[in-house]
């Protein structure tokens, strides 16, 4: 059962006896906290609960927030299947769209993102999807996605989708662009492999062969991830504060403010 987060820095021993906090590092004053805003977006389980919120509701709230920010006339919502299943729902629900699967996972092919090149990725994309076709032929579909990191997935699955009769694919964006390496234990490509560092970012709705593409904004972003921590959570937040100091989010892959001084 759930009982409580473990708090940054914090030792905990868990035994038949209990739930004992051995020590805690302490954060200098003057630093406030950096949680990393990609739990959020991508990283973490849906099921996961941090600073007292799940993360499917947050996903949500960021469907909704870009749904808000980049409305666009559809017949209908989708995702790719499945992490950004709950902002799509958040943007259906906002926009008064109907959710509509447009795709189905071949559960027996493996995961694209460790072939070794390109070419191998998008044919592996090809075989990882199944079209849903009756759903969606001759209508204007939005597809909802977590994030674009090298552009490479997301064409094979527009060119799918055309092909099999949709009318216009739009593609929202449920987080900001991926500008910046992480120094924090996240394995994120180089800046020159980012999609949004390149000079195809300038026009990429035409790059990957959709008729439109937005991103969530930051502020979009951090303000659905701190929409809920607030008085609700003040009490179970109390001695997360006393110990961490001010609560705040890393957005350095996405604005290059990193929490700590980066030494070369």
């Amino acid at each position: 059962r759930y009982y409580r987060e473990v708090l940054p820095g914090e030792i905990v021993k868990i035994s038949r006896h209990g739930v004992q906090t051995l020590d805690v590092v302490r954060r200098p004053e003057t630093d406030p906290s950096a949680f990393c805003i990609f739990e959020y977006v991508y990283f973490a389980r849906p099921d996961s609960i941090f600073e007292g919120q799940m993360v499917y509701s947050v996903r949500r709230r960021c469907g909704q927030q870009l749904a808000i920010e980049a409305p666009v006339e559809a017949d209908l919502v989708s995702t790719v299947p499945e992490s950004a299943t709950p902002a799509a729902l958040g943007y259906a629900q906002k926009c008064g769209l109907p959710y509509v699967e447009v795709l189905c996972k071949n559960r027996y092919e493996g995961r694209t993102f460790i072939q070794p090149n390109m070419r191998l990725r998008q044919l592996g994309v090809a075989k990882k999807f199944g079209v849903l076709s009756d759903n969606f032929k001759g209508k204007r579909v939005v597809i909802i996605d977590d994030s674009i990191v090298r552009g490479n997935t997301i064409s094979p699955i527009i060119k799918l989708l055309r092909e099999s009769g949709a009318k216009e694919v739009h593609i929202r964006v449920a987080s900001p662009p991926i500008r910046f390496p992480c120094y924090m234990g996240i394995n994120i490509p180089t800046k020159e492999e980012l999609i949004a560092n390149r000079p195809e970012f300038h026009d990429l709705a035409n790059y990957i062969g959709a008729d439109s593409v937005v991103y969530l904004s930051v502020e979009g972003l951090v303000s659905s991830v701190q929409e809920s921590i607030k008085a609700s959570q003040e009490n179970s937040l109390k001695a997360q504060k006393s110990l961490t100091g001010k609560i705040g989010h890393c957005t350095a892959c996405l604005t290059g403010d990193y929490p700590v001084e980066l030494e070369w």
